[in-house]
């Protein structure tokens, strides 16, 4: 199996903008967050990227990939048809081939460990299956994720064969159907955002939008996935930051920032603000 295809998606309600938000990156240059995003995508193997986007933000989205506009293409969602149509807008583009997926109001840093789309394209093609990138998260975090239950793959300490995924599944839910042998109690594997998905996911996500069913999910697509075929997960050591959430742009600025060249800068720069906020307080005060 060959992964060459991506796809972004962009077009949710609350979602269309942040991908055009600007941050630093490792190298001191002012970037959009989409361009981030196609770099990490071309870093893997892959060939072209599609970005589905809402009505009317095409041109915006184009100059922002710069460049690399010529290896994108653009298909719009013409309606809000919710997270999982998005993905299925992508059906002409990636046709029956598989393909890479991100969110596109992440921002994924990469490590030692390599960078999280190549390693998640690479076991995808060596298992000739779909794949997920999961990260622990605690019992009281799964509320907000696509979550998966499974076994261990022996030998392979990174990757589990994957039985069951629920989406927000409550803690009881968790607990019944989705505890993974090896994770600390109490911790669950959570979508990490980024997927290797297949022609056979397509399929299930047009048999159930189709049929008129308005609550298809990815994770429910996913779940009938995994009954069917092999479905793999990869626990991602590096870490992603939500741009969506309350402060989220700025956690992701300061991640990028003290994994960059300017680290002892920026560093310095915190610890002179942390100093003078210090000294501003009065002795004795708790700030709200």
């Amino acid at each position: 199996m060959n992964v060459r295809k991506a796809v972004i998606t962009a077009a949710g309600v609350h979602q269309r903008a942040l991908p055009l938000q600007m941050l630093i990156d490792r190298d001191g240059i002012e970037k959009p967050i989409l361009r981030i995003l196609l770099e990490e995508v071309f870093a893997a193997p892959i060939e072209e990227a599609c970005l589905i986007v809402a009505p009317g933000d095409r041109a915006s989205y184009a100059r922002a990939a710069g460049d690399l506009v010529q290896r994108v293409q653009f298909i719009e969602q013409p309606t809000p048809g919710g997270y999982a149509h998005a993905i299925f807008c992508a059906r002409p583009f990636t046709g029956t081939d598989p393909f890479l997926h991100l969110v596109g109001d992440h921002v994924y840093l990469g490590s030692s460990h390599g960078r999280p789309a190549c390693r998640l394209v690479d076991l995808a093609e060596r298992e000739s299956c779909a794949v997920s990138s999961v990260q622990p998260a605690r019992e009281n975090h799964i509320g907000h994720y696509g979550v998966v239950g499974g076994q261990p793959v022996a030998g392979r300490p990174e990757v589990y064969r994957v039985e069951v995924v629920k989406e927000k599944p409550t803690p009881t839910e968790a607990e019944e159907h989705l505890i993974v042998p090896g994770l600390r109690a109490g911790y669950y594997l959570c979508f990490f955002g980024m997927h290797v998905l297949t022609a056979g996911v397509m399929d299930l996500l047009e048999h159930g939008l189709r049929a008129g069913n308005s609550r298809v999910t990815l994770s429910g697509v996913l779940n009938q996935l995994a009954h069917r075929e092999q479905y793999l997960a990869l626990e991602e050591s590096n870490r992603r930051y939500d741009v969506g959430v309350r402060y989220g742009l700025l956690t992701a600025q300061m991640a990028v920032a003290l994994t960059g060249r300017d680290r002892e800068q920026v560093l310095a720069n915190l610890l002179e603000l942390l100093a003078t906020r210090a000294m501003e307080e009065p002795v004795g005060s708790n700030p709200q």
